[in-house]
């Protein structure tokens, strides 16, 4: 599957960001799942979480 790979979202004031629904499919992902955030040098990188 071929998606664009760059979104542009905006950061809430309560500080959260939505994930594009195109990237949610690809990775099937759905509401209530869990997702781990990253610091990498100066970005954030968003890893799908798996809970046993």
């Amino acid at each position: 599957m071929s998606i664009e790979n760059e979104e542009l979202v905006k950061i809430t004031s309560g500080g959260t960001v939505s994930i594009p629904k195109q990237f949610r499919k690809y990775l099937e992902m759905q509401k209530g799942d869990y997702v781990k955030i990253l610091l990498e040098g100066d970005h954030l990188v968003i890893k799908k979480a798996i809970i046993s």
